[in-house]
């Protein structure tokens, strides 16, 4: 087989080049599959590890807003306990002393007028 013709000689070399640069595709074909699934099981691995102590923040942080309003359910108990206390505790002295009680809430209403009164003229 002797080529005289260019064009002749011009298609083997094409080929090689083909199967060449199929041969380089291929490769980096595989080699990025290969590093993809490095990668994804690189990340499976993490949430793996990860993921136990994710539920572990998760159940703290949801004790944590358990104790929370169970303390205010506590606080808010006790408050209105002690409003009823004081209310009924104001009741019966105002049905025992109802002159002192009259007296009492006169002097305290004149006290805060007087207050807001120069409160206003301060501002003036």
């Amino acid at each position: 087989m002797s080529y005289n013709n260019p064009l002749e000689q011009a298609n083997p070399l094409a080929d090689k080049l083909a199967q060449k640069a199929d041969h380089a595709i291929r490769s980096t074909q595989s080699a990025a599959n290969g590093a993809l699934d490095s990668l994804a099981s690189s990340v499976a691995e993490v949430r793996q590890q990860v993921a136990p102590a994710i539920n572990h923040a998760t159940e703290q942080v949801n004790a944590l807003a358990h104790r929370g309003m169970d303390s205010v359910r506590n606080t808010s108990k006790q408050l209105m306990d002690s409003a009823h206390r004081v209310s009924d505790t104001t009741v019966s002295y105002v049905k025992e002393e109802p002159v002192k009680s009259i007296l009492i809430a006169a002097a305290t209403g004149a006290a805060l007028m007087a207050l807001v009164s120069l409160m206003t003229r301060s501002s003036r």
